[in-house]
C-alpha cells in the first residue's frame, strides 16, 4: 500500500488479547523496537493500562466485521493471537465456553485473515495439547491427546491454522507454551488476573498476604516428592520467543510448531520452597486431592525452538522467576 506522499506505509501487527498477561509483555517488547501495533481486547481479563504501546481497540476477536475493518484500515500483515480462556479446571466444568471462545473465535479470525491476505500468523497454543505422556517430556511430534477441553480447544485451533496455511500463502508459527510465570523485570506490567490459578502467581499472592492459604492439588503423583512437575518459563522469555517467531516469518520461514519452555521442570514443593526462600516467609499450605485434568509431569523438549528461531532465554532460573513475581505482587499490593 502506498501513501499519498509516495511513502510506503509501515505494515502493522494485530495483537488479539494484547491487554492480557502474556500479550501485554509481547506488546511492550514490540513497542520497544518501534513496531506498529494494534491491540484488540475485550478487557474481560485484560487491562487497558497494561497496553504500553500501540493503539487499543476494545472489542471481540469473534466480531468479523470489526476484525475485517481493522485488518484493512490498519494495514495489518501479521496477527499474533492470544485472545482465549485459559483456566483448565473451568474448561472441565464449562467446556462450551472454551470451544466457543477459543476455537470458534479463532476460526472467525482466520476467516478474516484469509480474506485480507494476512501473511504471518503467530498462535498462542499450549502444552495441554499433549495430555498425559508416558515419559512426561513432550517433543513437538509427541502424541497429542489432551485430557481437558482447554487443551482440546487449542489443538483444534492448531489444526485449522495448519490447514489454512497449507491452502494459502499465509505462514504461521504455533508456540506451545509450558507454564508461564514471572513478571516484567522493569515492574511496569504483570499478571493481574482475578482468581488466578497459576502456581507461582498464587504462591506469591499468599506470600504477600493476599491469600490465607495455598492449596496443593495432589501429593501422591509418581514423582520424587509426590507433587506435579512443570516446566516454568518466564513471561519475558516467552515474549521474546514471539519476536523471534516474527523475525523468522518475515525472513521467509515456513510454517512450524514449536515448544516454548526451558526443557526442565520443578515440582510444586520446589516452587513453594523458592517462594518461601525469596520472601523469607512460611506459607500456610493445605494439601488437597488431585485436580481434574492435571498430568503428573509435563516438561518440554525445547531443542527445536533454539534451532529454528535462535531463541536464547534470559531468565532460566526459578529464583529469578519468583523474585519478579514477588516484586509485582508487592507493587500492586502497595508494599513498594
Amino acid at each position: 500500500m502506498v501513501a499519498k506522499q509516495g511513502k510506503t506505509l509501515q505494515k502493522s501487527i494485530l495483537v488479539t488479547g494484547g491487554a492480557g498477561y502474556i500479550g501485554s509483555h509481547v506488546v511492550k517488547q514490540l513497542g520497544l523496537r518501534n513496531e506498529s501495533i494494534v491491540v484488540l481486547d475485550n478487557l474481560s481479563t485484560g487491562f487497558a493500562d497494561s497496553v504500553l504501546y500501540g493503539e487499543l481497540i476494545v472489542g471481540e476477536t469473534g466480531d468479523q466485521a470489526l476484525v475485517s475493518r481493522i485488518l484493512a484500515e490498519k494495514n495489518i500483515d501479521t496477527v499474533i493471537h492470544f485472545a482465549a480462556h485459559t483456566i483448565v479446571p473451568e474448561s472441565v466444568t464449562n467446556p462450551l465456553k472454551y470451544y466457543k471462545n477459543n476455537t470458534s473465535s479463532t476460526q472467525s479470525l482466520l476467516d478474516c485473515c484469509e480474506q485480507a491476505g494476512v501473511s504471518n500468523f503467530i498462535f498462542s497454543s499450549t502444552a495441554a495439547v499433549y495430555g498425559e505422556l508416558k515419559t512426561g517430556v513432550a517433543t513437538e511430534d509427541s502424541e497429542k491427546a489432551p485430557i481437558n477441553p482447554y487443551g482440546k480447544s487449542k489443538l483444534m485451533s492448531e489444526w485449522m491454522i495448519g490447514d489454512l496455511c497449507a491452502a494459502t500463502e499465509m505462514n504461521s508459527v504455533i508456540l506451545r507454551y509450558f507454564n508461564v510465570a514471572g513478571s516484567d523485570p522493569d515492574g511496569q506490567i504483570g499478571q493481574r488476573t482475578k482468581n488466578a490459578t497459576l502456581l507461582i502467581k498464587v504462591a506469591c499472592e499468599a506470600a504477600v498476604g493476599k491469600r490465607e492459604k495455598l492449596y496443593v492439588f495432589g501429593t501422591d503423583y509418581p514423582t520424587p516428592d509426590g507433587t506435579g512437575i512443570r516446566d516454568y518459563i518466564h513471561v519475558d522469555d516467552l515474549a521474546s520467543a514471539h519476536l523471534a517467531a516474527l523475525d523468522y516469518l518475515r525472513a521467509g520461514g515456513e510454517s512450524t510448531t514449536l515448544n516454548c519452555g526451558y526443557g526442565h521442570g520443578y515440582s510444586v514443593r520446589e516452587v513453594i520452597d523458592a517462594v518461601e526462600r525469596c520472601h523469607d516467609c512460611k506459607l500456610n499450605v493445605i494439601e488437597s486431592p488431585r485436580r481434574a485434568g492435571d498430568p503428573p509431569i509435563l516438561i518440554s523438549n525445547a531443542d527445536a525452538i533454539h534451532r529454528s528461531l535462535s531463541w536464547q532465554p534470559k531468565f532460566d532460573d526459578l529464583d529469578a522467576i519468583v523474585k519478579t513475581s514477588l516484586a509485582w505482587e508487592m507493587k500492586i499490593s502497595g508494599e513498594l
